[in-house]
């Protein structure tokens, strides 16, 4: 606001006038709109600020009077609040300095057994170091009940955010003190601010040493102008934290020695839950989330949006797209610190865990059914999801290899864990094709599907997957197909720059800023550009490739765009091909890795057609990597000369399905990644002429 201010200061002071007649703003804003007119010498514009100030104040009077009349209930008992952030900007350490500060654990035996990281309890989380699902856990501030809700950080996992967002009142935002808000942030926020939510600033990990709180808070500011937030929205409360040291302050060079500022802040800063009613005719509940238990079965986890439920209370599940779901709650829980706690029945505000209805969905609303539902509440608006735009086949593994390790192989078991996996993953789409043994799954990204497949794996699965592929969507005013587009911003040494833009160029990239940030050894480039989301496909790789490591890749879903006719450029290389079924030898390696780099070693079994490494040139070529030496009873002249064979290329399930092209697949069981030559696809040879 103060820099829409500053630019109609200097313009025409009528227009200034007009918009001030307009616009509904807080006495801290109208402050410092007076004090730009004054510091820019416009008195005249300082004098239209004092009369409409002075106009607001009897409005704000004048309405309080009414508002006091019909007072809006709140449950002050209770705080509902989501923690976002982007990629490791520590939202997920300083839950875990909640937690402790708490009194959460009994004792510092306690403590050291749930270790770090205790809401990243998968352990996929823990060894990619992200968080991928949503959480809840609840702890308590004398006597308020805080329900903390643990969401992703990371662009492919939006569709948690967005379910857990339905159930908070108000979002705690962790920026990094150094990095400021990034392309994720910006996601995030922008949902919670059009829900009307209030954010509470946390700049994060201030103890790092290149820290620049009042960059990013400036940069936070002008983040929630570009997102229209309103007025109330934007004054918003920043509080300074280090949360591996588990402190917190208002200053960030005088911190206290616990997190006392920002629980604090917490109670002030976001609104308790709004009460209308608390009968239970006016029962509504949105469930957000499911869990499943091994011995109570499904469990639905909603927000109670008005009324209030009770053990054993007659319910019903309704959607605007569904029959109703009758049943009665045989349990209902309570979050409490780590766990649940069951009660006997549960008010408007509160988040609650309940079983007896196995048909629930996330989307459904809980109402009453009492009387038969004569006097139950209307359905609440179903949680809308970004749609997805990849997609990847699974199928059953048909190699020569296949059946050997996995446990669940058929295509019904595939069919089923997919099925299953939409249940919770509403991001997350599954559909037929004209193959029986094969099913289309999309996602939100790349990583979003391949922890699906790391899953299944684990879970002792064999599959065949395909390569990725992007969504297309016609446009129904325009009639033209377009593909997704994703916001690029890569952070790398200055030396690398040529790399970058140029890879980023060739995969019809657009660049949109580019600039630097740091002093010193430690200054980097920050390259920002909007990117095809075909063109991202297997581009990470190939950036950590081109800059040693050192790039810093974050990417957020940007738009649909028109589709750029032709097809983007593939990998520069080709692959390795086995040229016959064997065992490898190291006589066989010898003569291969001549060729490019392997990706099997001594002993592995092949089969042909399968890729055992990267072609030093384009196009693919056959080797004979399970051919032996052929021995003889006459001395070798060469016998003393040894040739060393190099190490294989580690391929990890992410790599791999990042190398993958259109007419090749990846063959995933419990114990290895394979990739091959899809069979389908290679060319039909003729017979023989007679």
């Amino acid at each position: 606001f103060v820099k829409k201010v500053f630019f109609v200061l200097i313009g025409d002071t009528s227009k200034l006038n007009r918009i001030l007649s307009t616009m509904q703003l807080s006495a801290l804003s109208w402050s410092r709109a007076a004090t730009a007119a004054l510091l820019l010498g416009k008195t005249n514009a300082f004098t239209s600020i004092g009369q409409s100030a002075f106009g607001m104040s009897q409005k704000i009077i004048s309405s309080s009077s009414s508002l006091n009349m019909s007072e809006v209930n709140r449950n002050e008992k209770i705080r509902n609040i989501a923690v976002i952030a982007h990629v490791d900007h520590g939202k997920t350490t300083l839950v875990d300095a909640l937690i402790q500060q708490s009194g959460v654990f009994r004792d510092q035996q306690q403590t050291d057994e749930a270790g770090k990281c205790v809401m990243d309890s998968e352990d996929q989380e823990r060894e990619r170091g992200i968080t991928i699902l949503a959480k809840n856990l609840a702890v308590m501030r004398g006597d308020v009940k805080i329900n903390v809700m643990d969401t992703p950080g990371h662009a492919d996992f939006g569709g948690e955010v967005e379910r857990v967002l339905s159930m908070a009142d108000g979002v705690l935002l962790v920026v990094d003190s150094v990095e400021g808000p990034k392309p994720q942030t910006r996601f995030v926020l922008d949902k919670a601010l059009k829900k009307g939510m209030k954010a509470l600033v946390v700049v994060n990990k201030i103890d790092r040493p290149a820290a620049r709180p009042d960059y990013v808070v400036d940069k936070c500011f002008d983040l929630f102008v570009e997102l229209d937030a309103s007025d109330v929205q934007t004054d918003f409360t920043v509080v300074y934290a280090s949360g591996i040291q588990g402190k917190a302050g208002l200053d960030p060079e005088a911190l206290d020695d616990d997190l006392g500022v920002l629980f604090d802040a917490i109670m002030t800063s976001i609104d308790a839950p709004t009460v209308a009613t608390v009968a239970t005719d006016d029962l509504q509940a949105l469930v957000a989330n499911i869990d499943v238990d091994e011995y109570k079965g499904k469990m639905g986890i909603a927000r109670i949006t008005n009324g209030s439920v009770k053990n054993g209370m007659q319910v019903s599940l309704v959607h605007p797209d569904k029959t109703k779901q009758t049943g009665r709650i045989s349990n209902l829980f309570v979050f409490d610190n780590l766990g649940k706690r069951e009660v006997e029945s549960a008010e408007a505000g509160e988040i609650i865990m309940f079983t007896g209805l196995d048909a629930v969905e996330i989307g459904d609303t809980l109402v009453t059914n009492e009387a038969g539902g004569a006097n139950a509440a209307d359905p609440l608006p179903p949680i809308a999801v970004e749609t997805p735009t990849v997609r990847m086949t699974f199928g059953v593994n048909k190699s020569p290899l296949s059946g050997r390790e996995g446990k669940f192989l058929t295509s019904r078991m595939i069919r089923d864990r997919l099925y299953k996996e939409t249940d919770r993953n509403v991001a997350m789409e599954v559909a037929e094709t004209d193959s029986a043994d094969r099913y289309e799954v999309s996602g939100r990204g790349q990583l979003h599907l391949t922890v699906l497949i790391e899953s299944m794996r684990r879970e002792g699965f064999e599959l065949e997957v395909g390569p990725p592929s992007v969504i297309y969507k016609t446009n129904s005013e325009t009639g033209k197909e377009e593909e997704p587009w994703e916001s690029v911003e890569v952070r790398v040494p200055e030396e690398y720059n040529g790399s970058v833009i140029d890879m980023l160029n060739v995969r019809k990239g657009e660049m949109i800023d580019m600039g630097m940030e740091g002093d010193g050894a430690e200054a980097y480039s920050v390259i920002s550009y909007r990117v095809p989301t075909r063109g991202m496909l297997g581009l990470r790789s190939n950036l950590l490739s081109a800059t040693r490591g050192t790039a810093l890749i974050d990417s957020v879903f940007d738009s649909y765009r028109e589709r750029i006719p032709g097809d983007l450029q593939a990998r520069e290389k080709g692959s390795l091909l086995a040229f016959q079924e064997g065992e490898v030898t190291s006589f066989g390696c010898e003569g291969a890795q001549d060729r490019g780099r392997l990706f099997v070693k001594s002993q592995d079994e092949v089969y042909k057609g399968m890729i055992i490494g990267i072609h030093q040139r384009p196009g693919d070529l056959d080797v004979n990597v399970c051919k032996t030496k052929q021995l003889t009873n006459m001395r070798s002249a060469n016998k003393g000369i040894t040739v060393g064979v190099t190490a294989p290329v580690d391929m990890s399930l992410d790599a791999c399905v990042e190398y993958i092209a259109v007419d090749e697949l990846l063959e995933v069981t419990p114990t290895a990644f394979r990739m091959a030559k899809n069979p389908d696809m290679w060319p039909k040879k003729g017979g023989k002429k007679k």
